[in-house]
């Protein structure tokens, strides 16, 4: 067996195993116990919602994807200097493979998410513990789909593509060069799925809070509200498919990227002289498959008692099982896989888990009620909404020290112990020095091991606060909303910490990202570009990199308009129905829950294409105005700006989300010991901040996330236009 078909081997084999362990979750929570009739009309009320927008969605999508492949196939062929008809050929269907998948993992992790609050709120009438499983199966059958289907994807582009492979390099090294587009296909799937998503849930959540809570003084999720069930529905559209999209196309780019700078050291290591450098390609696919082992048995660790103390430490203890189980194989893949560097590289990936845990340890600091910043903005509330909005910006603000001196670290010590394995290989790794830029690498597929058990715990809480909603709604006893109450809390914090992991690997990726596209300019470039720096005193640069800054803070500005614009039309249909039939608000009438999904369907479509657009193009368009050195500035300065700011949005607005949750739960009270909780003035200032908040951590937040790693892979597939 040939080295490149062995350690093709554990990938294949892991990933199909992670599919089988999907479906076996998808049937242990499916053939549950699906409640009462009135929960059952609830829950189906959502999933007709939910599955409509989607068909919906990506057939917008689709439409759009085929227009783009059809087009950078025609660019790609044009202006490649060599292979010009295969190469294009050969992005367009990858672009074309990665949509498919990215749609394909989103829709699928949504549908059993949606079936599984039901479930979900049916056990929680048994006991918190059997809740808690239901919902964390439930939302791990989208995270494992996810992984393994990213893995799978890539290996299939690998083998389907090395046959057709010219070029300078041998056809295993020259292979991940060409399957670049694939990684551009799933990022552009995910960006308009999270935006669509995004839009339509904060749009049902800012409708329904506003007239209901303030105006109304009605409860969350109360059956009298209109817009409530567009706002279940959203949940699951926005925090399922979305994300799941988005942690797609995150494991997609960096294990392409990753693999381009891979195939540098495979030269370096003598090339096809040497049958075991090619593990230099094919470590971070291991590394990922071996994540998926681990991420099951963390999964299956998570077993609670019938009334456990606290959900978040089940979930908690999770994830450190997966961690633990990451570094055994990250050792057993560095030594049996790397002819050079076996400990610097293992070390690297450790330096990626520990990043991990710093990021969700930030994430936890400022949007957990436990901690100062939280507590601060629900002080603040006492004396109206300007000083809770004031107190949660800054919040956000102050968010970006931590977060920077955490990527700071990881970034500095992966790359000086890469670093140290240059002097090792038999020829020089190239003018980066991509011994170090490969620790990173190492460093982020550390990070990406616990993906699948990681997106388990993000779609946690909408299948929890789903489940709330229908208990609410059917009317059930208090003692079971005070479960749901309980995991709902639990699936807050998870949401908060999956976003903060999504920065963290965000960050790395994209410096791995822009590492690779200097690999492909110079590849393209010959000896004159290789010998050249990125100078930011450079006229091209520097407008390159004020540009991509520009794009982050427009791109966020479009996808929060496009919110308060749907979120103004939820606002008047909730207040029409309101005063056209007072039999709602007495309890004779049944709201038409029906006219506020169709607001939020028809404005999340129409509004999800400008912010969309903008982000496809201007990457582009930057590169063939300033050539390749403006798009390296546009990603080196649009990157740092993206990171910075989707951590102000992420996390200022979970602080916002929880100090209104620790009003709610009466943690509030004023100078005589009287408690301020719902119906008080400081609980109306809270949710103010709160719907001000939504946008930022459930439409903008994440979408940059995706922005920041679309411009580098539309720069690797392009950067031979840009010469």
């Amino acid at each position: 067996m040939e080295p490149r078909e062995l350690y093709s081997l554990p990938v294949l084999i892991c990933g199909l195993a992670a599919i089988v362990f999907a479906f076996w979750l998808a049937r242990d929570v499916l053939s549950r116990d699906s409640g009462t009739p009135a929960m059952q009309d609830i829950a189906n009320r959502i999933y007709i919602g939910a599955v409509a927008f989607l068909r919906r969605q990506y057939s917008t999508i689709a439409m759009l994807a085929i227009v783009v492949a059809i087009i950078i196939g025609l660019v790609v062929g044009y202006f490649e200097t060599e292979f010009r008809m295969t190469r294009g050929v050969i992005t367009s269907i990858a672009f074309l493979f990665g949509a498919l998948l990215s749609g394909i993992s989103g829709y699928t992790g949504m549908y059993v998410a949606v079936r599984s609050n039901i479930r979900t709120a049916s056990a929680a009438r048994r006991s918190l513990g059997e809740a808690l499983t239901v919902a964390l199966r439930g939302g791990a059958v989208s995270g494992f789909l996810v992984v393994a289907l990213g893995l799978l994807g890539v290996l299939i582009m690998y083998w389907g593509v090395y046959p057709r492979v010219q070029g300078a390099l041998p056809p295993e090294a020259e292979t991940p060069f060409w399957i670049v587009g694939f990684a551009f296909g799933a990022s552009f799937v995910a960006l308009f799925a999270q935006l669509g998503g995004g839009i339509y849930t904060k749009a049902a959540d800012v409708g329904a809070d506003l007239v209901g809570k303030v105006e109304a003084g009605i409860p969350e999720d109360d059956p009298r509200n209109p817009a409530v069930i567009a706002d279940l529905v959203g949940d699951n559209v926005g925090d399922c498919a979305g994300r799941g999209a988005d942690i797609f196309e995150s494991s997609v780019a960096e294990m392409i990227g990753a693999m381009i700078l891979g195939a540098t050291l495979f030269t370096a290591a003598l090339g096809a002289q040497n049958p075991q450098a090619i593990a230099y390609v094919f470590f971070p696919l291991v590394l990922g498959s071996l994540g998926l082992i681990a991420s099951m048995v963390g999964v299956l660790s998570v077993r609670p008692e019938a009334t456990p103390a606290d959900p978040m430490t089940e979930l908690n203890k999770g994830f450190y099982v997966t961690a633990a189980l990451g570094v055994v194989g990250l050792a057993i893949a560095s030594w049996w896989m790397l002819p050079f560097g076996r400990l610097e590289y293992f070390l690297c990936g450790i330096v990626g888990i520990l990043t991990s845990f710093a990021f969700v340890w930030v994430t936890q600091y400022y949007t957990s009620g436990r901690y100062r910043p939280v507590q601060e903005i629900m002080e603040a509330s006492r004396t109206g909404p300007a000083t809770n909005i004031i107190s949660g910006i800054s919040v956000g603000f102050e968010t970006t020290g931590a977060a920077a001196i955490v990527i700071a670290i990881a970034l500095l010590s992966s790359y000086f112990i890469g670093d140290q394995v240059q002097g090792l290989f038999p020829f020089d790794t190239g003018f980066v020095r991509s011994s170090g830029i490969y620790g990173t690498a190492v460093a982020t597929m550390g990070m990406l091991m616990s993906a699948a058990y990681i997106l388990a715990m993000d779609t946690f809480g909408p299948v929890t606060d789903n489940a709330g909603g229908i208990v609410e709604m059917s009317n059930q006893p208090e003692s079971v909303r005070d479960t749901t109450d309980a995991l709902d809390s639990a699936g807050n914090t998870t949401k908060a910490l999956t976003k903060g992991y999504a920065i963290g690997t965000a960050a790395l990726a994209a410096f791995l990202l822009f590492s690779a596209y200097l690999q492909e300019v110079a590849r393209f470039g010959g000896e004159a570009i290789q010998a050249q720096v990125v100078d930011l005193a450079n006229p091209r640069v520097f407008v390159g990199g004020l540009v991509g800054a520009a794009l982050v803070f427009v791109f966020a500005s479009l996808a929060m308009r496009a919110v308060g614009r749907a979120a103004g039309a939820m606002i008047e249909e909730v207040r029409r129905q309101f005063r056209n039939d007072p039999g709602i608000m007495a309890g004779t009438s049944t709201p038409d829950y029906t006219s506020c999904v169709d607001i939020a369907v028809r404005a999340s479509l129409r509004e999800m294409i400008a912010p969309g657009v903008l982000a496809v193009a201007v990457p582009i368009v930057v590169g063939i105005l300033l050539r390749w050195e403006g798009a390296a500035g546009m990603l080196m300065i649009g990157t740092i700006a993206g990171i910075l700011v989707a951590n102000v949005l992420n996390n200022g607005g979970g602080a916002w989300d929880n100090a209104k949750k620790m009003i709610e739960a009466g943690l509030l009270k004023d100078a005589n010991g009287v408690v301020l909780g719902k119906g008080s003035d400081a609980h109306a200032a809270s949710v103010v901040g709160d719907t001000v908040g939504d946008p930022w951590k459930d439409t903008a937040g994440p979408s940059i996330h995706v922005l920041i790693k679309l411009m580098a892979t539309i720069t690797l597939v392009m950067a031979s236009l840009f010469i």
